[in-house]
């Protein structure tokens, strides 16, 4: 059938089976431009994922040397020279943010390119599709090969397959826990087996998702897994690139011979490579589907049968709806890059990576946090005045010590006192949290009931000034 993944009711002892088992799909080997560039995207991206948790960054005596590091037990992630605290949780809001319109810009622009060239699933499943290639043979042979009975040529190669398939979804595993503790002294625990149970947890969950994602479900993840297929099309307009079948002039099909002449009929010869070469195994010429992922290997498949018989390429081609319209009657329409939603999209997009850089960029290194004592509220002191408790803590975001001078205002005849510091003097070393026991004592005229604003100034050495509010409690007047 035209569409291999796509079900089909059938008779079973007198009732309908609406739903037939889905056949396995082999996926016709390719050259052209489009396999050339999923090839170097697969090399590229896992490059990067194995080795970018080994490059190293100074940051200090004392400091982790990973330049890439979601450092778990220290609550930080540490991406060059750029560090984030538990707190600015935001900043990840942001780059997920970011990540989801950038996604919206690249489908209204090319359609699914990310699925098709960039996608994990895509990049393990090329991965092990050409493993199984390696091993077995290409298209024809690995039809005939599951055909075949079992016998120990065949359980020795299928073996191999999985055994491979196994060493990369393991490779996978590994990779993934390096993000999280320094590269280096990981890999010598994982095979000194010395790591925890946690790193081993890891390493089975995500390489066993990979190995039976990559592996066994494949096409089945895109079409059905998967939630972007389905409001894809909510991304596209006329104007988008998408892969496209130019019915106008491949229709009517049919076989031809070489050498036939193509004069009142279609460029199409109906040989089926495009489906064959689709690792989704649709057909193309049946229109746009949510199971297309967009990777061009239809493209590479039939420009090549197009080259064979002295037909001009592009039958089927990257273009949009628009140009293959104005194609048809002769005409050429220039790609349009700014419309409504792209001009929208790149508006966020340099919004909210502005905000972003200049929030970096400007972000204070001191941050106080001021908890107040719930029990009791307050204390009458014999002197008649009142006193709060106050748990105060600074954090130094930079890596060397730093010493501060508290005092306070908003609240007349107030005195503080910090257990441990003479004169309101706060040592902080570098890159800690300084947390300190914090009394204020004020006359009871000076308040106003219940809650009266104060304030707790922090000064730094050189000058620079960090004024913090909060609540003085008090007996209601």
């Amino acid at each position: 059938m035209a569409n291999q993944t796509k079900p089909a009711a059938k008779q079973i002892s007198g009732q309908d089976e609406f739903y037939a088992p889905t056949e396995k799909i082999h996926p016709r080997k390719v050259k052209g431009p489009f396999r050339t560039i999923k090839w170097w995207a697969m090399v590229v991206l896992l490059a990067f994922y194995h080795l970018a948790p080994l490059i190293r960054w100074d940051r200090g005596p004392g400091a982790p040397s990973q330049a890439i590091l979601a450092d778990i037990a220290g609550r930080r992630a540490y991406f060059f020279a750029i560090e984030i605290w538990p707190q600015e949780i935001y900043y990840l809001t942001g780059l997920l943010f970011f990540a989801a319109v950038a996604l919206f810009m690249m489908s209204a622009l090319a359609g699914r390119v990310w699925c098709g060239f960039m996608c994990f699933q895509t990049v393990y499943t090329d991965l092990f599709v050409a493993v199984e290639r390696w091993i077995i043979g290409d298209r024809s042979a690995r039809l005939h090969f599951d055909r075949k009975p079992w016998t120990p040529e065949k359980i020795l190669k299928r073996g191999a397959v999985v055994g491979l398939w196994a060493l990369i979804g393991a490779s996978c595993g590994i990779g993934f826990t390096l993000f999280f503790s320094d590269a280096f002294e990981t890999l010598r625990e994982i095979f000194t087996f010395e790591a925890g149970a946690a790193t081993y947890g890891a390493i089975t969950v995500v390489g066993g998702c990979c190995f039976l994602l990559a592996g066994w479900g494949r096409e089945q993840v895109c079409i059905y897994a998967c939630p972007y297929s389905r409001f894809q099309s909510a991304m596209f307009d006329e104007h988008s690139l998408i892969i496209s079948y130019e019915a106008w002039r491949g229709e009517p099909r049919g076989p031809a011979r070489r050498g036939q002449s193509f004069e009142g009929r279609g460029h199409c010869i109906d040989c089926r490579f495009c489906i064959q070469a689709c690792p989704t195994g649709i057909d193309i010429r049946e229109g746009n589907q949510l199971a297309c992922i967009g990777c061009g290997l239809c493209i590479d498949a039939c420009n090549g049968i197009m080259d064979r018989y002295g037909l001009p390429r592009g039958l089927i081609s990257y273009d949009s709806s628009v140009s293959i319209a104005a194609r048809e009657k002769g005409e050429k329409v220039p790609f349009k890059l700014l419309r409504l939603r792209t001009v929208i999209y790149t508006a966020i997009l340099v919004l909210v990576g502005g905000l972003m850089a200049v929030s970096l960029g400007t972000r204070s290194t001191t941050e106080v946090n001021i908890l107040h004592e719930r029990s009791p509220l307050y204390v009458e002191m014999g002197d008649g005045s009142i006193r709060n408790g106050y748990t105060y803590k600074v954090l130094n975001m930079v890596r060397k010590d730093r010493t501060f001078t508290l005092g306070i205002d908003g609240i007349d005849g107030a005195s503080v006192e910090v257990l441990g510091a003479e004169n309101g003097v706060l040592d902080v070393p570098g890159d800690t949290v300084g947390t300190f026991r914090v009394y204020v004592s004020a006359p009871e005229a000076g308040t106003k009931g219940k809650a009266t604003p104060l304030y707790f100034v922090l000064t730094e050495k050189d000058g620079r000034v960090l004024r913090s509010s909060t609540l003085f409690a008090g007996p209601d007047k």
